[in-house]
């Protein structure tokens, strides 16, 4: 089996956001089910977002073509950690609560799909084959690193 690149090794990743976005929003607000499920999500997004951008966006920085969308893509990140932030202040069995899980679960998947669908092409054209496998390791490390990290 050929090693996967760097486009792959992500959407590892914004698969387990994906399913664990539709758990939480499937839970029941304030349920101890809910809580576990958001923790879970609020550290899946940690360890990816910090791997991502390290891993990632750091290197498209080199390349004009994909500059603008790398910062882009690294305020979005930064938007979805206050958004986690927010949910940690408040009441989870609360209406409030509700409606931020529900904002920060369609932000993940327009962060996702705009990647996916656009942003991967954009790298695509500058990276070279070697680098898109050198930056699945590294992004897979870094990504493992952080996940230990968090317990």
């Amino acid at each position: 089996m050929a090693p996967m690149n760097i486009f792959e090794a992500l959407r590892v990743s914004h698969q387990t956001q994906r399913e664990l976005s539709a758990r939480l929003l499937a839970s029941k607000a304030g349920s101890d089910d809910a809580q576990q499920v958001f923790e879970e999500l609020k550290r899946e997004l940690l360890a990816h977002e910090t791997a991502e951008e390290r891993c990632f966006y750091v290197p498209l920085f080199e390349h004009d073509a994909t500059v603008d969308a790398s910062r882009h893509a690294i305020s979005e990140h930064h938007q979805m950690d206050e958004m986690v932030e927010d949910l940690q202040a408040m009441d989870p069995a609360s209406a409030q609560w509700r409606d931020g899980v529900q904002k920060l679960c369609d932000k993940i998947e327009h962060h996702l799909t705009e990647e996916e669908h656009k942003f991967f092409q954009e790298a695509g054209k500058v990276l070279t084959e070697v680098q898109k496998t050198a930056l699945a390791k590294d992004y897979e490390a870094e990504f493992t690193t952080l996940r230990v990290k968090q317990g």
